[in-house]
């Protein structure tokens, strides 16, 4: 019998993609097992989301560390307890440091609201239409420490319309994340991404922000 894939969740606010998540898990789309959800804000709904779906919870307040660094190793020693094979940041709005990026370095995931790499960083759906574009998405990319730049795994395009605001935009951005992300969590869980292929062909230091 082979052994479960295990994943972690990194989320701060309402959690949808945690839930698309763990809904894929549950109608039997997606198989792994998410052993843990981190979350900086321990009254975000996401959290009561993962109390609902029976996952295991770790929470933290920022400002009671000295530093990131600081509460970035209590999170390495729960991930490695756990035997975390990919950690996937969704909706996770805090800047990682190399504690996290360097030890899941090709196994850590992120979803971003715009077509990388295009619109990295905050605000994506503003700057996209700010800038006029007639088409954004959404890229589900490697994290390798840089601003959104990691290796780009998959995309999903979306036409902005002549009405749209940044509430609208992001809304009709939303389920395209909560389609495509469990689909690439379970490519990589199957194999049919090759992570390791992939971090081979690009340096982790390769482009950073």
């Amino acid at each position: 019998m082979s052994k479960p894939f295990r994943i972690a969740v990194f989320a701060s606010g309402s959690g949808s993609n945690f839930q698309a998540i763990a809904d894929a898990v549950k109608a039997g789309k997606l198989d792994v097992r998410i052993e843990l959800l981190v979350c900086d804000r321990p009254q975000a709904l996401v959290v009561e989301r993962a109390n609902n779906a029976g996952v295991p919870v770790h929470t933290f307040r920022p400002k009671e560390y000295p530093s990131r660094e600081a509460y970035e190793l209590d999170i390495l020693e729960i991930l490695r307890s756990k035997h975390i094979d990919l950690v996937v940041l969704a909706g996770y709005m805090r800047i990682l440091t190399p504690v996290l990026v360097d030890a899941y370095w090709g196994r850590m995931i992120n979803v971003h609201p715009s077509l990388l790499p295009s619109f990295p960083g905050l605000h994506a759906v503003r700057q996209a239409l700010e800038h006029g574009v007639k088409l954004t998405g959404i890229t589900v990319h490697l994290v390798d420490g840089g601003l959104d730049s990691g290796p780009i795994l998959a995309q999903r395009a979306l036409e902005i319309r002549q009405d749209d605001t940044e509430a609208s935009l992001s809304e009709r951005i939303h389920p395209l994340e909560h389609e495509l992300l469990p689909q690439v969590i379970q490519q990589i869980a199957t194999g049919q991404i090759d992570l390791d292929h992939i971090t081979n062909l690009k340096p982790k230091d390769g482009i950073q922000s």
